[in-house]
């Protein structure tokens, strides 16, 4: 096996789980447990492959998919965060009404195949020098601009979340909001911000799938991928910069199958297609065992803030 080429189909695997993945990031350290990622990336990927299979436009297709990723998550912030409303029980309606959403509006899109103009306008971009370093330079620095755009939103939001007024204040909420609201922070007004934020982040991490690694629409394009992402925010202590390597590892899982087929090595398939959500089970039993407060999860998560029982 061709560990350079492995590690290269890891990264554009493991892309959309990153992107997802610092959306769920970003509602989780206001205190918002949104279990409707599936659900948003699933309306990022219909609404994304649309408007690039039906004006060809790369910058609208993104942004229209992350707008649609951004109403998913308009949703869930009014109904919990404005309404209160159970936050685990939400997000699973929002995973299923994103399912449907995209298999309504998709139906008559299933088998098409974008533009060859349009895939080449994301093909791999390669970066001088940094690519030419053994093995993971090409891994990692000949990709298409929009795994380099996972990387910059990662970085980005790392030193938003450690390094600004906004960061702290939003860690602030989703520790204590009482505490947070008496110093004078708006708490709602972060939770829509952040929530909306993610929303849209999860949608652009649907919208690869549909745009870059298949690039056609198939229903169920997400395969589960919001809900690994759910458990690699625990598995990568809701840091940004680890999640870059977490979701690599667990894009490397998805697509181990197809690499070990190239070999001859024989391997039950359906045992390889198991991999990645059995260890996204391992992840979730580990996060639940953990006993010190490093890197743990916030301590209002999912709990839903009244202002007047403060």
């Amino acid at each position: 096996m061709d560990i350079s080429l492995f590690l290269s189909s890891a990264v554009i695997a493991g892309t959309p789980l990153l992107f997802a993945t610092l959306g769920c990031i970003l509602g989780e350290k206001v205190g918002n447990l949104n279990l409707g990622i599936e659900g948003m990336m699933l309306m990022g990927a219909i609404g994304g492959f649309i408007l690039g299979y039906t004006t060809g436009n790369v910058f609208l297709a993104f942004l229209f998919s992350m707008l649609l990723g951004a109403v998913g998550a308009l949703i869930y912030s009014i109904l919990t965060v404005s309404l209160r409303a159970s936050q685990v029980v939400t997000g699973l309606a929002l995973t299923i009404f994103g399912s449907g959403f995209s298999s309504f509006i998709g139906k008559n899109y299933v088998g098409q195949v974008l533009s060859d103009n349009f895939k080449s306008i994301l093909a791999p971009i390669k970066i001088p020098l940094i690519s030419d370093i053994p093995i993971v330079g090409a891994a990692l620095f000949n990709q298409s601009v929009f795994v380099y755009l996972g990387y910059i939103c990662a970085i980005l939001i790392y030193f938003y979340l450690n390094f600004t007024k906004y960061g702290l204040n939003m860690k602030m909420i989703g520790e204590n909001p009482y505490a947070a609201d008496a110093a004078g922070i708006n708490v709602s007004l972060y939770k829509y911000i952040n929530l909306l934020i993610g929303g849209a982040l999860c949608g652009l991490g649907g919208s690869f799938l549909s745009l870059v690694y298949i690039p056609s629409w198939q229903e169920n394009v997400t395969a589960g991928r919001g809900w690994i992402a759910v458990a690699l925010v625990i598995f990568i202590g809701w840091s940004p910069v680890k999640a870059i390597f977490g979701a690599i590892l667990f894009g490397g899982l998805d697509i181990l199958g197809l690499r070990l087929q190239g070999t001859g090595i024989e391997v039950n398939q359906y045992f390889i297609t198991m991999l990645p959500y059995a260890t996204t089970i391992v992840v979730l039993v580990l996060g639940g065992l953990k006993k010190n407060n490093l890197n743990s999860s916030p301590q209002a998560l999912g709990e839903a803030y009244f202002r007047e029982d403060r």
